[in-house]
C-alpha cells in the first residue's frame, strides 16, 4: 500500500463502507483498512483509502458529501 493514502478515518465501519461505495460510484479506486483491534473492537481506526493521485478529488468529494 505504498502509493495509497489515507482520505477519511472513523471508528464505525458503516460510515466507511459509506464513504467507499461513494467514492467509488465516483469512479475512484477506494479500499477499507481496518485497523480495530478484533478482541475489544473499542481501540483502533477504520481508514478509507485511495491512490495519492486521486486524493484530492476523493478529498473534495467528501467534502460535497458532508455540507449537505
Amino acid at each position: 500500500m505504498d502509493n495509497w493514502t489515507s482520505v477519511f478515518e472513523t471508528d464505525q465501519l458503516y460510515k466507511a463502507e459509506l464513504v467507499k461505495d461513494i467514492l467509488c460510484n465516483n469512479d475512484i479506486d477506494a479500499v477499507i483498512l481496518n485497523q480495530k483491534d478484533s478482541s475489544y473492537n473499542t481501540f483502533g481506526e477504520i481508514y478509507v483509502m485511495v491512490s495519492e493521485e486521486e486524493k484530492g478529488k476523493a478529498e473534495e468529494i467528501i467534502k460535497t458529501v458532508r455540507c449537505e
